[in-house]
C-alpha cells in the first residue's frame, strides 16, 4: 500500500492535479465568501446584469485562451516549437485587437436586445482585458508545455485572492454591477506578472507570420469546439433571459454558480492538466491508452464525491449560507449540479481526439450535441425555468457517456473516422 501511494504521487499527472486542485479550491472557497456578500448585498437583476455580462466576457474569452494558439504551442514538436512561438505571439496580438473591437461593437446590440443600458459601458470596459493577454500568453502556453503547472496554480490563486477581495470591498461600498468589472480588468495584471517572472521567453521584436496556416488549421478545431461549449454554458441564460425577465435570470445563474460553480472549477482543472499528458504519449497507442483510462478514473475519484455531496446537502446549506431569498433556486441548483457528473468524462475524451489530431472529430460531435441541447433548452424555455433545468440534466446524462464510449472505441480500435451513428 505504502508503495502504490508512492507510485501515485510522484505520478506527474496525479503531481499537476494536486497544484491545480489546491489553487482552485482555495479559488472556490474565496469564490463562496464572494457569492455569500453579493447574495446579501446584490438584487436578482443584479445578478441578471452580471450573468450576462460574464456570458460576453467568456465568449471572447474563447477565442484568446482557450481555442486561441496555447494549444498548438502544447501540441507542437520540439523542432518547430521556436518558430511556432514567435508566429503565434503576434498572431494573438491580431486575434485580440480584433476581439476587443468586436466586443466594444457588440454592446448597443446587447444592450438593445435586453433593454437595459445598464449593460452598455461595463461590456465595452471588459473589452479592455484582451490587450493585456499578449503580454502573458505565450509564457502561459509554454509553462503548461513543460507541464510545470505548479505555476498556474500559484497565478491562480494570487488572482482569486486580489480580483475577489476588490470584488467584495466594491460592492460594499455600494458600486453594484461595476465591482464585478473593475476586478475583471484589474486582476489581469497578476498573471502578467506570475508568467513573466516565472518564463524567460520574450517576443524577438521582429513581426513574423510565417507558418501562421499550421497554426490556425490546428487551432481552428479547438476554437470551434469551445465556441459551441460556451453556447452549451450559456444558451440557457441567454434563453431564459429572453423569454422570463431578468429577475429570474438572477435565479437560475445564482443555483448555476452556487451548485455547478465548484464542479466545473473541478472540470477546467482537469482540462488543463489533461491535454499535455494525453500529449506526451501520443506517439505509443498502448501508453496513450493507459493515460486515457487514468485520467477517467482521477475524474471519477475527484466529480462523483463532490457533486452527490453538494447536491444532497443544498437544502441545508442554500438558506443558511446565502439567505431564504434563494430558497426557490434550490430544486434549479441540485439538477445542474447533477449535470457535471458526465461532462469531465467527454471533456478527456474531447483532449484525447485533440492530441491524436483528430478535432474535426470533436468538433463534428460538438455540432451535433449543441443542435440538440439548445432545441431541448428552447422547448424547455416555454415551460419554467425548472424544466429548463431538467433539460439541461436529462441532456447531458444520456448523450455525454455515449460520446466518451464512441471516442475510445474509434481511438483505440485504430479507426479513423467517429461515428456518430
Amino acid at each position: 500500500m505504502q508503495q502504490k501511494l508512492k507510485r501515485l504521487f510522484s505520478d506527474k499527472l496525479v503531481k499537476n492535479m494536486g497544484w491545480l486542485t489546491a489553487s482552485q479550491i482555495f479559488r472556490r472557497v474565496i469564490r463562496i465568501a464572494i457569492v455569500v456578500v453579493l447574495g446579501r448585498v446584490f438584487t436578482p437583476e443584479e445578478y441578471g446584469l452580471m450573468a450576462i455580462i460574464f456570458a460576453v466576457t467568456e465568449f471572447s474569452t474563447v477565442f484568446v485562451q482557450k481555442g486561441g494558439v496555447a494549444p498548438k504551442i502544447i501540441q507542437a514538436t520540439q523542432e518547430e516549437l521556436d518558430s511556432i512561438v514567435e508566429t503565434a505571439y503576434w498572431s494573438n496580438w491580431i486575434l485580440c485587437i480584433g476581439i476587443f473591437l468586436f466586443q466594444c461593437l457588440l454592446a448597443f446590440p446587447i444592450a438593445t436586445f435586453y433593454g437595459n443600458e445598464k449593460l452598455l459601458f461595463p461590456i465595452i470596459v471588459t473589452a479592455g482585458n484582451y490587450l493585456l493577454n499578449p503580454f502573458y500568453a505565450i509564457q502561459d502556453a509554454l509553462i503548461r508545455r513543460e507541464n510545470r503547472l505548479k505555476i498556474g496554480a500559484i497565478a491562480t490563486a494570487i488572482n482569486a485572492v486580489f480580483s475577489q477581495s476588490l470584488v467584495v470591498i466594491l460592492a460594499l461600498l455600494g458600486m453594484g454591477i461595476w465591482s464585478i468589472v473593475f476586478a475583471l480588468m484589474l486582476s489581469q495584471f497578476s498573471y502578467l506578472i506570475v508568467y513573466n517572472r516565472n518564463h524567460s521567453w520574450r517576443p524577438s521584436g521582429k513581426i513574423s507570420l510565417k507558418g501562421w496556416r499550421e497554426i490556425f488549421n490546428f487551432s481552428k478545431y479547438t476554437l470551434g469546439i469551445e465556441m459551441l461549449n460556451y453556447l452549451r454554458s450559456n444558451i440557457d441564460y441567454l434563453l431564459i433571459g429572453r423569454f422570463f425577465s431578468v429577475e429570474q435570470l438572477g435565479l437560475y445563474f445564482f443555483a448555476f454558480n452556487a451548485g455547478l460553480g465548484l464542479s466545473l472549477t473541478a472540470i477546467n482543472m482537469l482540462s488543463n492538466s489533461v491535454f499535455p499528458y494525453l500529449c506526451a504519449a501520443r506517439d505509443n497507442l498502448s501508453a496513450l491508452k493507459q493515460s486515457y483510462i487514468r485520467s477517467l478514473k482521477i475524474c471519477a475519484a475527484i466529480i462523483f464525491p463532490l457533486v452527490l455531496l453538494q447536491s444532497s446537502l443544498a437544502p441545508i446549506y442554500v438558506p443558511i449560507v446565502f439567505s431564504k431569498q434563494w430558497i426557490p433556486a434550490i430544486p434549479i441548483l441540485i439538477m445542474i449540479c447533477l449535470s457535471a457528473i458526465p461532462r469531465p468524462f467527454a471533456l478527456v475524451s474531447e483532449q484525447l481526439l485533440l492530441s491524436v489530431d483528430r478535432g474535426s472529430d470533436g468538433l463534428k460531435w460538438n455540432i451535433f450535441f449543441t443542435i440538440i441541447f439548445t432545441i431541448s433548452v428552447i422547448v424547455g424555455a416555454q415551460f419554467n425555468i425548472f424544466v429548463v433545468a431538467g433539460v439541461v440534466l436529462g441532456v447531458h446524462l444520456l448523450l455525454l457517456p455515449i460520446f466518451t464510449f464512441l471516442v475510445a472505441k474509434s481511438v483505440f480500435s485504430g479507426r479513423e473516422k467517429l461515428s456518430l451513428s
